[in-house]
Parts: structure tokens; C-alpha cells; sequence
């Protein structure tokens, strides 16, 4: 990983947010995170990228770092969602 890359945020790597014709609790997670930089990111909001398949390879190392250094800031939606999404998100690179 680019020592910068974790101040981009994935409107800064794939553009502006193009708001759609519907909602939905998913597109609301993903607006939130959009303009975001990565690093200040949640461990749910990263985990919904990943499982999206939204930037993963900025996404990608950015979930790594904080599984490694034990970041739990109590977002996830049950225990190891992170973790699972960085599997999910590793096995179909």
C-alpha cells in the first residue's frame, strides 16, 4: 500500500457519487463512505465496500491494517464481519 493511499477516499479513485433512482439501506452505507478518506473509514463501512467490490484494491490493505493492529470501533454487524469481507474480497481478486 501507498503510504498516502489510505488518505484517498473512493470518490478521489473511482469519482464523484452518482446518486441512483431508488434507496436503500446499502446505497445510504456507501453514500456515507464515499467521500470519506479510507482510513477514517468504520470497520462496517470498509466491510460493505469489500463485499461490494468497490475500490478493493485501495479498500483491501486499508481492512488488513485495521484487523492487524486490533482497530474495533464496535461497527460491525456481528463479530468478524470485517475479517469476513477481507476473505470475500481476497478470494475473487
Amino acid at each position: 500500500m501507498n503510504e498516502h493511499s489510505d488518505k484517498l477516499s473512493v470518490a478521489d479513485i473511482l469519482g464523484p457519487w452518482i446518486e441512483p433512482d431508488w434507496g436503500s439501506g446499502l446505497i445510504d452505507r456507501c453514500r456515507r463512505a464515499w467521500s470519506r478518506p479510507l482510513r477514517d473509514l468504520s470497520r462496517e463501512e470498509l466491510a460493505t465496500l469489500l463485499r461490494q467490490r468497490i475500490a478493493v484494491e485501495h479498500v483491501l490493505p486499508v481492512a488488513k491494517k485495521k484487523v492487524q493492529e486490533a482497530v474495533d470501533d464496535d461497527t460491525e454487524m456481528y463479530e468478524g464481519e470485517l475479517e469476513a469481507a477481507i476473505e470475500y474480497a481476497s478470494r475473487n481478486i
